[in-house]
């Protein structure tokens, strides 16, 4: 059987030492002249990094502390989880895996509302405290092998609920798709697309509308994906050196793909407080992972092969970003949609953002199948 450690996160005196004296001699450039907005201006990042080199990283260490974590060894890779058991035996578990650049800690207050549950909030191979894999690729069929481990064979669940954004949609519809036997039923806010030869092949005017909708948005907003891919190391040596260039290259994401009105800091720190834009910042730092968090990107976990249509039940919350997602597209991948709805508020970081409405939509959802 596997061992199962306890983990808790103490970041060494010296490394904070050290992060607060690169952080007070960042050299932070003004904007560009007549730049493309993107979320991230020099006036908001100059603030980010103030707050940073002052922060008390300690109280945040303790709030973090308040949700036991640990560690198991799956096939060979150390996992890092958080586990949150609910005071009833009987209550149904729910897996919660993060995408980039988020990493678990930004789902922790969602989970924490859902006391009615046993919640697995999962760090993926390669990111936060999960080691990343030692061969063989990281990409989508890979960590839902892993998570779908972690949740049975290590955590003994004969059967749970999942849910997944960003690089963690495609795994979470694989987990669903995969093990129909063992997963009750999935809760999807990052909805299947299909393949490009599947998109290209649809001769209906709404999924043509909205494909062509973020093709025409992907150029632009779609570069930081191409360095990711294409250069990943060179990327991370810059990022891994400077604190102030990790946290601009991470706000920035945070900022743009949350549900927030143009590109207005203060709107972005009213959905996702200034304090866990710094904790992502600071576990990709002690932790050293932006390099393998980039590994998705160059080893096809974003372009998906044909996978297995989703015949448990499901509930589609559709995010803002992708306010006009078809529901025909949803009805062709999950053959049995329970709920099919289009959110008023939550972008991106869908559970992040509004988690008492999430929270309320899955607790709705789960009670439906019992």
């Amino acid at each position: 059987m596997t061992e199962i450690r306890p983990f808790r996160l103490h970041v060494p005196d010296s490394v904070l030492a050290d992060l607060r004296d690169r952080l007070r001699r960042a050299r932070i450039l003004d904007d560009s002249p007549r730049r493309m907005p993107s979320g991230m201006n020099a006036v908001w990042l100059r603030a980010l990094v103030g707050t940073w080199a002052e922060w008390d990283w300690r109280a945040r260490e303790e709030w973090l502390a308040q949700f036991p974590q640990f560690l198991a060894d799956v096939d060979g890779t150390d996992i890092h989880f958080a586990h949150l058991r609910s005071r009833r035996a009987d209550a149904p578990a729910l897996l919660i895996m993060h995408g980039w650049p988020h990493t678990f800690a930004l789902q922790l207050d969602a989970a924490a509302l859902l006391t009615d549950f046993h919640v697995v909030v999962a760090s993926l191979p390669g990111f936060a405290f999960s080691a990343p894999y030692a061969d063989g690729p990281a990409d989508e069929r890979r960590f839902a092998a892993t998570m779908h481990r972690l949740m049975t064979d290590v955590l003994g669940y004969v059967s749970y609920l999942t849910y997944g954004e960003d690089v963690s949609a495609n795994v979470s519809d694989l987990i669903a798709g995969t093990h129909p036997e063992q997963v009750a039923g999935i809760v999807a806010t990052h909805a299947h697309f299909g393949t490009p030869e599947e998109r290209a092949a649809s001769d209906d005017p709404e999924v043509r509308a909205f494909f062509a909708r973020l093709d025409a948005e992907h150029g632009p907003n779609g570069s930081y994906g191409h360095v990711q891919w294409a250069r990943p190391d060179t990327l991370a040596v810059a990022l891994n050196d400077s604190p102030a260039g990790l946290l601009a290259w991470i706000a920035e994401k945070l900022s743009e793909w949350a549900d927030t009105a143009g590109d207005d800091p203060a709107a972005v720190e009213a959905v996702i407080s200034r304090e866990r834009i710094l904790t992502e910042a600071m576990i990709y730092w002690v932790t050293q992972s932006i390099a393998s968090s980039f590994r998705p990107y160059y080893e096809g976990a974003d372009t998906p092969d044909a996978m297995p249509a989703v015949t448990v039940p499901a509930a589609v919350f559709v995010q803002r970003h992708e306010h006009d997602y078809p529901e025909v597209l949803a009805r062709g991948f999950y053959r049995d949609l329970r709920v099919f709805e289009r959110l008023e508020q939550g972008g991106h970081f869908t559970i992040a953002e509004v988690p008492e409405a999430m929270a309320e939509r899955i607790r709705a959802f789960a009670a439906s199948l019992a």
